[in-house]
Parts: C-alpha cells; sequence; structure tokens
C-alpha cells in the first residue's frame, strides 16, 4: 500500500486535523492518502477514520432507502392485491438483508471502493406493467442479478463509462435533476393540498431555497440533508400538517419460506420457466439503465474530490458485480428490492468530501435500527422530510454537476440532444442514441470520436442503441407506439 502524494501507509500519512488551515484541507488530504485494499481487509484506523461528516450520506442513505425499497414493495404490492402492512414488513426485512449482509460487510470492509447496492428507482414506473405482462418479482430479480453480474465481470460498465462524453454525461446529470426536482415540488404540493393547507408546502419549499443558498454561501452543503429535513418537518408540524407514528418496534419474518409460499408472504410460490421469458425485456432495459445511473455517481466524486484522490473513486465494474450479488441473495432470501448504485448516498458523500467505507458502516447501523425500531420509517416517509432530503441530497446538487460539465460549447451541444431525447422516451434512449451521435462525431466534440477505434466509435454504440430500442419497443416505452409483445400475443 503506498499514497499517492508522497508514499507511504494511511496511518503513517495521516495528520491530525489541527495541522491544517481549514477542515475542507483535512478532508481532502484524508481523500488523497487513503489506498483502500480492494478484496482485502479494510480496518478503521489502518485504513480510514470515522468523521463527522460520515453521518451526513449514512442518514440520507436511510431515508433514501426506506423510501425507494417502499415505492419498489408497494408497485408490486398492489397489482397483486397485497396490504400495507405486507409492504411494511417486507421493506423492514430488506433493511436488514441490505444492511447486515451488503453495506457493512462489502462497502465498508472488503471493497471500500464498490458504491453501495441500492435501489433501483427508474424501474419503478414500470413494475406494474411487469405484473401485468406475468412477471415475478423473484424471476425478475434473479434475471436482473445474473445479467449485471455478467457485466460487472467482464468490465462492461467501465467500457461504457469510457464511451459516455462529459457532454452526454452532463445532459443527463442535468435532465435527472430537473426532473427530479419538479417532480418532488409537485409532490409535495399534491400532499399539502390533500388537506386543503397548500400554503405548508410553499413554505417548506420556500425556505429550503434559502437554507441550501445559505450552505453554499458558507461553503457547508454537506449540512443540508440533516438540517432541511429537520427544518421541514418543524416548519411542516409548527402550521399543523398531520403526523402520527405507527410502525411499531419489531423484527420481520426472517424465512424465506414464508416470503415465497403460496399461501403466504407474496402469496405466488417459486416462479416458472414462463415467468422468466416475461421479465426477460424488463431485465435488460433495468441493467442498461444501470450505466448511466452508475457512471453519474462515479462523476459526482470526481467534480468533488481532489484531483488526487484517484485510489477511493467508486469502480464501477466492482459496484455492478455487489449489486447483482446483493439482488440475487436478497430475492431468494424474499425481499422485493430491484438493487442499482446507491445515489442517495454517493451523492452527499462527495458533496462532504468522505469516502465510502466509514459512511457505509454508519449507514449499516441506521439501517438496522430504523428497521427494528420502527418508528424512523414514519418520520423518513413524510412527505416534507422526504421530498426536502431528495432535492437538496440528491436533484439540486445534480443539477449543479450537470452545469459544471457542460460549460464549453463543445459538451453542451451532446448535453442538449441528451436532454431533449430522453425528454422524448427516457433516460436510457437518450443516453443510449447520443452515445452513439457523439462519438460518430455527428455531435460534440468531433476530434474525440475520430481517435476511437471502430469498435468504440459506433460498433458497440450502435449495437447498444439497437438492442435497447428493441427491447423497449416490445414493452412498449415509445410514446405512441404500442407494446411488439402485446401486438404479437393479440394476434395468437
Amino acid at each position: 500500500m503506498t499514497d499517492t502524494v508522497t508514499g507511504g501507509s494511511y496511518r503513517e500519512l495521516h495528520k491530525p486535523k489541527q495541522e491544517f488551515a481549514s477542515r475542507a484541507e483535512y478532508l481532502e488530504h484524508e481523500l488523497e492518502i487513503m489506498a483502500p485494499r480492494r478484496w482485502g481487509i479494510n480496518l478503521p484506523i489502518r485504513d480510514y477514520r470515522f468523521e463527522l461528516e460520515d453521518w451526513v450520506p449514512a442518514m440520507a442513505a436511510t431515508i433514501g432507502k426506506i423510501v425507494m425499497v417502499a415505492a419498489v414493495v408497494a408497485a408490486f404490492a398492489a397489482p397483486l392485491g397485497l396490504s400495507n402492512d405486507f409492504v411494511i414488513e417486507n421493506v423492514r426485512f430488506e433493511m436488514l438483508i441490505a444492511a447486515l449482509l451488503f453495506v457493512v460487510l462489502f462497502s465498508g470492509v472488503l471493497n471500500p471502493t464498490a458504491n453501495l447496492a441500492g435501489t433501483h428507482g427508474p424501474l419503478i414506473p414500470l413494475i406494474p406493467l411487469i405484473v401485468a405482462s406475468g412477471g415475478h418479482p423473484m424471476a425478475l430479480g434473479i434475471m436482473v442479478g445474473l445479467l449485471g453480474f455478467s457485466l460487472g465481470l467482464f468490465k462492461g460498465g467501465s467500457l461504457l463509462a469510457r464511451l459516455t462524453s462529459n457532454g452526454v454525461c452532463g445532459g443527463l446529470l442535468l435532465y435527472l435533476g430537473f426532473i427530479g426536482v419538479t417532480s418532488q415540488i409537485k409532490k409535495l404540493f399534491a400532499w399539502a393540498d390533500g388537506f386543503d393547507m397548500g400554503y405548508i408546502a410553499f413554505v417548506v419549499v420556500f425556505a429550503t431555497v434559502v437554507m441550501y443558498a445559505y450552505l453554499e454561501h458558507i461553503r457547508m452543503r454537506w449540512l443540508a440533508i440533516p438540517l432541511g429535513s429537520a427544518m421541514a418537518a418543524l416548519i411542516a408540524f409548527a402550521l399543523g400538517a398531520p403526523f402520527e407514528f405507527t410502525t411499531e418496534p419489531g423484527i420481520p419474518n426472517l424465512n424465506p419460506a414464508y416470503w415465497w409460499g403460496e399461501d403466504t408472504g407474496w402469496q405466488l410460490g417459486l416462479p416458472t420457466f414462463q415467468h422468466f421469458v416475461a421479465v426477460a425485456p424488463f431485465a435488460v432495459l433495468a441493467i442498461a439503465m444501470w450505466s448511466p445511473d452508475f457512471l453519474g455517481h462515479r462523476v459526482f466524486q470526481e467534480l468533488n474530490y481532489p484531483a488526487r484522490a484517484k485510489k477511493v473513486l467508486m469502480n464501477i465494474d466492482d459496484t455492478m458485480c455487489i449489486a447483482a450479488a446483493r439482488q440475487v441473495v436478497g430475492t431468494s432470501l424474499g425481499g422485493g428490492n430491484l438493487a442499482s448504485s446507491w445515489g442517495t448516498y454517493m451523492v452527499p458523500a462527495a458533496i462532504a468530501k468522505r469516502p465510502i467505507p466509514a459512511g457505509a458502516v454508519l449507514t449499516g447501523l441506521l439501517c438496522v435500527i430504523a428497521a427494528i425500531w420502527g418508528y424512523p420509517m414514519d418520520l423518513a416517509i413524510w412527505p416534507p422530510v422526504l421530498s426536502v432530503a431528495l432535492m437538496v441530497g440528491v436533484f439540486l446538487p445534480l443539477l449543479e454537476a450537470g452545469m459544471q460539465m457542460t460549460r464549453e460549447g463543445k459538451t453542451s451541444q451532446s448535453a442538449a440532444i441528451v436532454i431533449f431525447s430522453s425528454a422524448l422516451v427516457n433516460p436510457v434512449f437518450g443516453w443510449s442514441l447520443t452515445v452513439l451521435l457523439d462519438n460518430l462525431g455527428l455531435i460534440g466534440d468531433k476530434e474525440r470520436g475520430q481517435a476511437m477505434p471502430h469498435l468504440h466509435r459506433w460498433v458497440i454504440p450502435g449495437i447498444m442503441f439497437a438492442v435497447l430500442c428493441a427491447v423497449m419497443a416490445a414493452i412498449g416505452m415509445f410514446p405512441g407506439i404500442p407494446a411488439l409483445l402485446e401486438s404479437f400475443r393479440n394476434l395468437h
């Protein structure tokens, strides 16, 4: 283990906080001297330290985990006729799986350059269609895991990252950030209008804007999630918004046979071959969505970390392998989560200038506490807390990062196209189309494409775009065009 700056181990190169002129300099020095052991044992003090800033991504990740897993399981449960009690029980089970088996073990100890395995948010709107198509949660989870592990094992994720220019990536961040902010504001107003107190949403959002701007001014933006969530909760409660704790302490059912029984849990039994056929197009699409998602998280680190902190950057391929393994294990045990890179952890961790391992351990601790205690789950999914946490912790930083990456004329051209085409269909379509156009030299930096071999310039991007378009056409994701699978079924 050698340091990238002056040589030596992390323990030898560590300096007390008092030797630095500012907190930011100390945190950046920590990032520069760390050299995590990839697939080895990483220990506190010897390989990294816990800092106050590590609580920020841990709290953000826990809030995000509760919310996102609940959204996935609820999307499955509704068309299957399962109750809210089932959703809460499965979410608590999933949080224990994530915390004990993967977050602490892998990202905290064995491979600190692999981001935590989170939840696949972009696939949530498609879940009712998956169920309607005869899909089975276990079949989908296993197929996503196997495809994702294959992509990570053969380093397909890092290859796709190299094929994506700054303009394309920046445009994706801008699109996802803007869509995310506007959707959370709409949800907050819809919640407040539901009990005829819409002004609460306005006051909460206005206060959040002022708070975020002030934190930017004093260079303490990493505090946005805990301060914003607490402020939103206090304002909403003070103005009379309804809230009560309903989830009581307890341990969820840990028996996989219960979850995959024919009369218990999901009430579906084990999947058959037909179930795997039904979910195949959706699994391919889910894995295609991984690449821009994973790339965005690594780029966010690069924008916030010092230039010499190369060894602590997220390894895309390792993250894919761990997310895929977490998917197969979690699904087999009975969980309903769909795995991806954990954005509500990585984005605030990058802003706080903290590496992955220490915050991962704290995230695992908080997830276990929330799952067993129960009451924190109610607070985390309360609309003002949830929406503000997502806005200041994920979507506003995505907007800022996208703007930083698209300052030049060449990159802004590619960014405009990826935003345009993403708005037409979805971010997967926008990303794959713009990567092809950008690498061909039709838009963006034409010299960049000319320097590439034909395999990287048009063969891989062309095949990728064609396959993804075929999958999206099969399941009806092109606006105004009927699903080809459904049309084929009707013919027969």
